[in-house]
């Protein structure tokens, strides 16, 4: 087993750091520069910044033969106000790490520093990626455009989630599609305005949204497999100025998961079936935009078992769990598409405080799920094959 190098106190700190001081997608400048600096007193053999706008890259060469390895993780917050009450909460009123991103930077710059101790262990070479932008902006997309899985070639990937839903000390896996794809869409329904009091001189885009709402569900509840997962969530719902005015207009904004490939391409045919079929009923026209966004993040079974051999050795067999699929998107999935790799989940859940949702403003993780997710990167990149 591999003993803890790094101090704990030195995870929590830098990650505290990062978590007082939140950057949103695409402007994590500050963060960047503290990545780079820190990377640039590792003696790595490359570093390379502004990859993707805002990503750094360091390279490191083993002292073995072995695979080409890209280690990731993902840097900015969310447009969120912090509410907890905690020493380090955000210092930035409508920026908060809320998803973990903050302890995945910690992780992977305290494995950097390990690593790069012991080079001449390493098989093959390493490529520790900070990448910007998860959160709905592509960002491993705009890194992957800017060269970041070639000089050198990467042969696997591997990336972790801290997770508030799994007991801290356990890591979570699962083959093939993991998390789910996201796509979103946006919709103007356009009837005709008009007193409330008499809707018959009126097209109710309001109503008409209703009925929009209701029927979409029918596509997961009613056409697709029980067997294949899919969500389609209208978020946003937007219309009216008065309590007695019918308006001309009404915008939804909404989100579609899925897991199957076959699926997700069916969804906005169905979508746009459904938006046909109500308008010659009910009298209205309007736009419909859909935007292809986030893939399912598929893992290898190959790199994936690299994952379960080296939890059962670092942390015991009883701490590794077979999960289940997890309804999120992740844009690893788009190095995933173009090389085999596994993305695991790290339990961060150890009381209450530790056991909120993703995206909430009270979000925190037990800090003891750092030092998890430190042993299993370190031991990733020592490690060449499943075994």
């Amino acid at each position: 087993m591999l003993a803890l190098a790094i101090p704990h106190d030195d995870l929590v700190a830098t990650r505290r750091r990062l978590h007082a001081q939140p950057e949103l997608s695409m402007v994590e400048h500050e963060t960047a520069a503290y990545v780079a600096e820190t990377l640039r007193g590792l003696d790595l053999d490359e570093v390379r910044t502004g990859v993707g706008v805002t990503g750094v890259l360091g390279t490191l060469v083993g002292g073995r033969p072995g695979p080409v390895t890209l280690l990731r993780a993902d840097m900015d917050a969310l447009p969120m106000t912090e509410l907890n009450d905690v020493p380090y909460r955000s210092t930035r009123a409508g920026a908060m790490h809320a998803c973990g991103h903050d302890g995945h930077v910690s992780i992977l710059l305290a494995a950097a520093r390990t690593l790069a101790g012991r080079r001449a262990e390493i098989p093959g070479t390493l490529v520790f990626c900070f990448q910007p932008g998860e959160e709905g902006h592509a960002g491993n997309k705009k890194m992957i455009d800017d060269g970041a899985l070639e000089n050198p070639h990467v042969d696997r990937t591997f990336a972790l989630h801290l997770y508030s839903g799994l007991d801290v000390g356990k890591v979570g896996v699962r083959d093939g599609a993991f998390f789910a794809s996201a796509d979103e869409f946006d919709l103007t329904i356009r009837g005709q305005g008009g007193h409330g009091a008499m809707p018959q001189l009126a097209v109710d885009p309001i109503a008409a949204g209703a009925y929009v709402i209701t029927l979409l569900q029918t596509i997961v509840s009613r056409e697709v497999a029980p067997k294949d997962p899919a969500v389609v969530t209208v978020g946003q719902f937007t219309s009216g100025t008065t309590f007695n005015v019918i308006p001309d207009a009404a915008t939804m904004r909404g989100t579609v998961r899925a897991f199957d490939a076959e699926v997700r391409r069916s969804i906005p045919e169905r979508m746009e079936r459904i938006l046909a079929g109500l308008a010659a009923a009910m009298r209205f026209e309007y736009d419909f935009a859909y935007h292809w966004s986030y893939p399912p993040t598929v893992n290898n079974r190959e790199i994936n078992d690299v994952v379960r051999a080296v939890a059962r050795r670092e942390l015991g067999a009883q701490n590794l769990v077979e999960h289940d699929i997890v309804m999120w998107a992740e844009d690893m999935s788009f190095m995933q598409d173009l090389r085999p790799g596994a993305y695991f989940i790290v339990g961060a859940r150890g009381g209450p405080s530790s056991a909120v949702p993703h995206h909430n403003a009270r979000f925190d993780i037990d800090e003891r799920a750092l030092g998890v997710g430190y042993r299993m990167m370190v031991a990733l990149g020592l490690v060449g094959t499943a075994s």
